[in-house]
């Protein structure tokens, strides 16, 4: 249960970190509203998550699927360049956010 609350607020956190990015320094609405709901969820996950998984793996893992999600979204709508390298080291933080699931 708690794994699976910490990679849906990891999902949440690529949420809200796209909306900052569109929300132009919050002022366009519905971005800073997608934001700060976003970033409350997010937030409240982590923390729930926290109470049964070491903070360093949570927050690792935390971070790590939300980078991986915001800079693979923003690759696929090309807001960012796309290459093999780009993608390959995406892959290895999600292999390594599994790994820290395995070792756990």
């Amino acid at each position: 249960m708690y794994w699976l609350v910490l990679v849906l607020s990891g999902v949440l956190e690529a949420v809200w970190a796209t909306a900052l990015g569109r929300s132009e320094g919050f002022t366009r609405l519905a971005p800073t509203i997608v934001f700060g709901v976003a970033l409350a969820a997010s937030m409240g996950g982590l923390a729930f998550a926290m109470r049964s998984l070491p903070v360093g793996t949570a927050y690792a893992v935390w971070v790590g699927i939300g980078a991986a999600l915001t800079a693979g979204y923003a690759m696929w709508t090309g807001q960012e360049p796309l290459s093999a390298v780009r993608v390959l080291l995406l892959v290895g933080i999600v292999g390594c956010v599994v790994g820290l699931k395995l070792t756990h």
